[in-house]
């Protein structure tokens, strides 16, 4: 492996992976929450019932300003929270009706953005990044679960 071509590739990657996140915000689709609020709505969404320490984790947001955004969610009537019975100091969090419908909206506008970015992409051009993606996200599974294990 070239390792410095490898690591040149990646900082590209990374390059164009804000370009293009920043295409993706800048498109129109306002839900009526922040953009923070409806990520967190999608990932309980895609993640299901879980534990306020591992949506600080994975999300990277302060718990202190998490619970804030929690709190007005669950005001909003989209997520419910519940204090774990066998273990007080973990809280449990999961969308509600309202929450699920929100989150399966906000989904639905990102993939159209995605497929009207790529439109103009031909067929091969298409199938090879789809490849592409599929491999390496195969790659980049196997390098998190190894670091989980850590």
């Amino acid at each position: 492996m070239q390792h410095k071509e490898f690591v040149g590739l990646m900082e590209s990657n990374f390059l164009m992976l804000d370009w293009l996140d920043r295409r993706l915000k800048s498109a129109p689709g306002d839900l009526g929450h922040s953009r923070t609020q409806i990520r967190l709505l999608a990932r309980l969404h895609l993640h299901g019932r879980t534990l306020l320490k591992d949506i600080a984790r994975s999300s990277e947001i302060p718990t202190s300003n998490l619970c804030i955004l929690l709190k007005n969610l669950e005001s909003d009537g989209l997520v419910l929270r519940q204090v774990d019975a066998e273990d007080r100091r973990n809280t449990w969090y999961s969308l509600t009706r309202a929450g699920e419908k929100v989150a399966c909206e906000a989904l639905e506008s990102l993939r159209c953005r995605i497929a009207a970015l790529f439109e103009p992409l031909g067929q091969k051009d298409e199938a090879r990044l789809t490849s592409a993606l599929r491999t390496m996200n195969e790659i980049l599974h196997k390098i998190k679960t190894t670091h989980n294990k850590e």
